[in-house]
Order: structure tokens, then C-alpha cells, then sequence
């Protein structure tokens, strides 16, 4: 093999083994960029309220990353930045709010909805199975076989 030949070979060597490094490189996300996503994904947007502030595009949302990323240049520690947000907008704006006793209702509501639900049905398959009609008295029989025009008396179904 020629010299030349062998050295296009380590070229293209050495290019293959670092093209994948240099392409996770350019399109990976840096520690800060991770972090802002993990701040903007666990707040609620307070104008939409079923998006994070990641998802939304109102202009609260855009400002509200815009101040996330300024605390974080500014060095917050993510607990700081939460304090922050809960401050100024309150439980409702995390989406995994503590347990306390303001936000009860947030996490027990939709169970206690669920049993206040399973018992007024459980209530009322009970209640009318309580409810028996009375039997029909002779009077009622006889214009009952008269009106479906049958002969023979029995139990009407």
C-alpha cells in the first residue's frame, strides 16, 4: 500500500470515530439549557393553567422564562426560583404542589369526588330496588286483560 493510501485511510479513520462526538456535541443541550427546561416544565402557566410554561405561548409564559433564565444566570438555586414563583403567583403555579392544609383540596378533591359519586350511585340502585310496585287488585287485573284484549288471567309482566 502507498503512503498516500495509508494516509487517506487514517484520515478517514480518524474522521469516523470523531464525527459522532463532534455532532452530540453541537446538538446536545448544555447543563444550563437542561436546567431552564426542568424549571420551565415544572411550573403551571397561570394563563393557560393545563400547560407549562414550556408548552405555552403567551406572553406571561415568555416572560416568566425570561425572568427563570435571568435567576439562573444570576445564580438561584432552583429551590430559590421556586420560592420566587410561589411567592408572587402561589401553589397553583408548580405542578406537584405540597400537602398542606391550603392545598387539600387540590390533591384530595378529585377522590372525594369520586367517593361522593360511587355512594350517591351505590344510594340510589338501593333505593329503587326498595321501591316495589303494588299488586294489582282484581278491578285492575281485569282492565289490564280487557285493554291487551287476552283471555287468559295471570300475572301481567
Amino acid at each position: 500500500m502507498s503512503r498516500r493510501a495509508r494516509m487517506l485511510a487514517a484520515c478517514l479513520v480518524v474522521t469516523m470515530t470523531l464525527a459522532p462526538a463532534c455532532v452530540m456535541a453541537t446538538s446536545g443541550e448544555s447543563g444550563v439549557d437542561a436546567r431552564l427546561r426542568r424549571l420551565d416544565e415544572s411550573f403551571r402557566c397561570v394563563v393557560c393553567q393545563n400547560q407549562s410554561l414550556a408548552d405555552s405561548d403567551a406572553e406571561l409564559a415568555a416572560d416568566l422564562r425570561a425572568q427563570i433564565r435571568d435567576q439562573v444566570r444570576g445564580g438561584a438555586t432552583d429551590e430559590q426560583i421556586r420560592a420566587y414563583m410561589v411567592r408572587r403567583y402561589g401553589d397553583f403555579v408548580l405542578y406537584r404542589p405540597p400537602m398542606k392544609a391550603v392545598t387539600w383540596a387540590l390533591w384530595l378533591g378529585p377522590f372525594m369526588a369520586l367517593v361522593a359519586g360511587a355512594f350517591a350511585m351505590w344510594r340510589s340502585i338501593v333505593v329503587r330496588r326498595d321501591l316495589n310496585s303494588p299488586a294489582l287488585d282484581a278491578d285492575e287485573l281485569a282492565r289490564v286483560v280487557a285493554l291487551r284484549g287476552d283471555e287468559e288471567e295471570g300475572p301481567v309482566r
